[in-house]
């Protein structure tokens, strides 16, 4: 009986944690409501209404003349507040963010007629009951500011103190970041997507975060955190994906970039600029049914191509393969002044006594025409990406809602050896063919004036394959040893030659699944 009380508290202690976690997607109202005196007014109705959906909460002022209206969705609000014996009280132009707790106090004045005062006020809620520092990157600043790939994550630095450290490992999910918040390490950030954790099990860097057209807003706590971000020392993001309200809305874009559009770089060149990236897509959303259910999907594509040449390689040249190195070890291939090679007399040595696996790997570079055996090259890139969203919302009743949203983010790119068979050297560089997916299906229910429950059950998968290219293994080019991955090998020629294969682009798959609740 004591194991199983032991057990039972552990999981009181889990869900509620995770309780505290969950509830960071909505929102907070709270205040006190008096008289003009002063003195305290309880037993005062007070309803939110959101003014895009509809959906109404109501509360009652305690004994004390406080109220909480908890587990707010975000968005645009109006206030209201009524008390037999006192003018009507009405508020709107209230605008709550992710994750704040705005007080809002009232005071209600005497009547001997029924009367109502309303307000309109746009003006910032002030924070007064967390003591963190945070920002909040709203949907207009996302949807307006540039953003070269149009990721999201790259608004995070605007909260200040957040140093982006680049992109995540080839083992890792595209879209993941590395971002260190006040010195704090870069896995040291908690991601939460519609109050659902939303970080990879793998590296624990956040999983794709929806792009701008499809996301509400998200805030970045950067110190001074609450318990319900407990779990990680750097930071908390926490986004909202978009919803659909009472009208409908959506949008169609097209983003393009290629040299047509491009400015030119200095120094001028004659060389167009070679990279295609094209990103399309659009969003709509709208009322399945008005004040009740809502949906909204959302979808973007985009597409990479360039042909680049910005990478210095040497290979041998004819004349070295003919077993003549006078002019590699000549003044004209070396800045430091003529070299004499060791052990090879007057820098020529008979093509009988080649490696017959250098030659089979010899025969397999690119050709080149310079003396020195000097080529400039580039890997192709041809990539496709995709991400889709969809939501529901539900108000069921007046005490309890209900949401469910799905997001798919896709990622394949191609082995540049495959677009480039002729050249063994782009087998440096492997493909891509990755999958994540994210689910949260939350429940919210008021039992009472002072008493709400909200749950999360959430999913996320991250799929990640890594291609490696198919050309030849050290046992094709006649060399005796074991390989355990056929047709790839890595070798590096050292002193400025080349580079086949590469240790981190070979064949590689890892599939990292999470649930919480």
């Amino acid at each position: 009986m004591r194991k199983f009380r032991r057990h039972i508290s552990l999981v009181s202690l889990v869900v509620g944690f995770a309780a505290l976690v969950w509830a960071q997607s909505t929102a907070q109202i709270s205040g006190a409501v008096r008289d003009q005196s002063g003195a305290i007014l309880p037993g005062v109705e007070i309803t939110v209404t959101q003014t895009e959906t509809g959906i109404k909460r109501s509360t009652m002022s305690n004994e004390t003349g406080s109220y909480v209206l908890p587990n707010l969705p975000i968005g645009p609000y109006r206030l209201d507040a009524s008390l037999q014996g006192f003018r009507t009280y009405a508020q709107s132009g209230i605008v709550l963010q992710v994750a704040s707790n705005p007080v809002i106090n009232l005071v209600l004045e005497v009547v001997q007629v029924t009367e109502t005062i309303e307000v309109q006020s746009n003006a910032a809620l002030v924070e007064t009951q967390a003591t963190g520092i945070s920002q909040v990157v709203e949907n207009t600043r996302i949807l307006e500011l540039p953003l070269n790939g149009r990721q999201a994550t790259d608004l995070m630095v605007l909260a200040g103190s957040a140093v982006n450290q680049g992109a995540a490992t080839s083992l890792s999910m595209n879209g993941g970041v590395r971002i260190s918040v006040a010195g704090g390490q870069s896995f040291g950030v908690q991601y939460l997507l519609d109050g659902a954790r939303h970080n990879n099990a793998y590296d624990n860097l956040n999983m794709p975060l929806p792009f701008p057209d499809a996301l509400q807003e998200f805030r970045v706590e950067t110190s001074a955190m609450t318990a319900n971000n407990g779990g990680h020392s750097g930071a908390a993001v926490n986004a909202v994906t978009k919803s659909g309200t009472n009208e409908f809305h959506g949008d169609v874009f097209e983003f393009v970039r290629n040299y047509k559009f491009n400015s030119v770089n200095r120094p001028y060149t004659t060389k167009n600029e070679s990279l295609k990236r094209n990103q399309f897509g659009g969003t709509i959303g709208g009322p399945i049914m008005r004040n009740k259910v809502f949906f909204f999907g959302a979808y973007q594509g985009t597409t990479t191509r360039q042909d680049p040449s910005d990478i210095q390689s040497f290979v041998p040249t004819a004349q070295m393969l003919a077993g003549d190195f006078t002019t590699y070890a000549s003044a004209q291939c070396n800045s430091s002044g003529p070299i004499t090679l060791r052990g090879i007399t007057n820098n020529t040595v008979s093509p009988a006594q080649f490696s017959k696996a250098a030659l089979y790997i010899a025969s397999k570079l690119p050709k080149t025409s310079d003396p020195c055996g000097k080529i400039i090259w580039g890997t192709k890139v041809k990539q496709n990406e995709g991400q889709g969203i969809g939501r529901i919302d539900y108000q069921r009743t007046a005490t309890d809602s209900i949401f469910g949203r799905y997001m798919f983010t896709t990622f394949k790119a191609t082995p540049p050896y495959q677009l480039s068979p002729e050249n063994v050297l782009t087998t440096s560089v492997g493909g891509r063919d990755n999958l994540a997916e994210s689910f949260s299906l939350g429940d919210t229910h008021l039992f009472g004036a002072g008493t709400v429950n909200s749950f999360r059950l959430a999913f996320n998968r991250a799929a990640v394959h890594r291609t490696k290219a198919d050309f030849f293994s050290g046992p094709d080019a006649g060399i005796n040893m074991y390989t355990y991955v056929p047709h790839y090998m890595i070798l590096s020629v050292t002193g400025g030659g080349f580079n086949l294969g590469g240790a981190t682009e070979g064949e590689y798959r890892n599939l990292i699944t999470s649930y919480s609740a």
